[in-house]
């Protein structure tokens, strides 16, 4: 169930990594256009502020890149006074429905306001989270672009619905390389969720995830050979050229909806990002 799904760019990236796509809440006209013509048949809501989450049917996974506005950088970081803030519908909406898995999007600036608000309101509802900044160029783009990519899921289990106790020495071994790395980061996993402390431990939690928190699956990941997943994927990628935007004037140049499709890229989820988190995310599952 996709919300703030803009053109698409977690859609197209998931829907690679093999997932199908139940829904899409989307209020921008223009996005909304995109969304109509390469998804004819999902089912769509306009606006997330009445969206129960229950209109389209079960679902396994709910994404979404909330607004970034409070919180980037570029802007003014009201956080929670913005008018565009509206990560408490998505807690609403998670609260209402609770998926298997949580994945969100958002900028880097999002780390050092508000976001103990997002761990907080996630461990009060029951989630554990992971999170990582991941840039663009990490599969091969020709630009950087950090955004934090945060995985929840219901605590005291992993991804795959199994209790702690329940994961095998597959898994076992990801969270001995990580504890051994930083005793510190792996409390911050553990410590906040489902615990009575809540927003004091999860406050903690942000603090050290500020210093460079890794997920351990996301980390593990990232250090494998070349020929592991995103190694293979960036490969793939190097062998081509990404198209950049055409040398066009910056006046009226006849191009349609020029304004339009550089505002919803700038906006969007590069899908080759979330085809890598998809293909982790499907693996645990799995």
């Amino acid at each position: 169930m996709s919300l703030f799904a803009g053109i698409g760019g977690f859609d197209l990236g998931l829907e690679r990594a093999g997932f199908t796509c139940a829904g899409q809440v989307e209020i921008d006209k223009y996005a909304t256009r995109v969304l109509e013509k390469h998804w004819p048949d999902v089912p769509r809501w306009r606006d997330v502020r009445t969206f129960t989450g229950t209109e389209f049917g079960p679902f396994d996974m709910l994404v979404g890149g909330y607004p970034c506005q409070p919180f980037s950088v570029a802007g003014n970081r009201k956080g929670e006074h913005d008018e565009r803030h509206l990560w408490p519908e998505v807690h609403r909406i998670i609260r209402n429905v609770r998926p298997r898995v949580v994945l969100l999007e958002n900028v880097s600036g999002h780390l050092t306001l508000g976001f103990d608000r997002v761990l907080g309101d996630l461990a009060a509802c029951g989630y554990d989270a992971e999170w990582d900044c991941i840039p663009a160029a990490a599969v091969g783009a020709p630009h950087r672009r950090d955004r934090l990519f945060i995985v929840a899921y219901p605590n005291g289990q992993s991804a795959a619905g199994r209790t702690e106790s329940e994961v095998g020495d597959r898994e076992g071994h990801l969270h001995g390389d990580w504890q051994e790395e930083s005793a510190e980061g792996q409390r911050q996993v553990t410590g906040f969720a489902g615990s009575d402390s809540g927003t004091a431990n999860v406050a903690h939690a942000s603090s050290i995830g500020v210093q460079g928190h890794r997920a351990t699956r996301f980390k593990e990941s990232r250090v494998q050979s070349p020929e592991g997943l995103l190694g293979r994927y960036c490969a793939g990628n190097r062998a081509e050229i990404w198209d950049v935007e055409p040398s066009v004037g910056r006046m009226a140049d006849g191009i349609p909806h020029r304004v339009d499709r550089l505002r919803t890229l700038g906006n969007a989820v590069v899908p080759q990002v979330a085809e890598y988190i998809g293909h982790l995310i499907k693996e645990t599952l799995t």
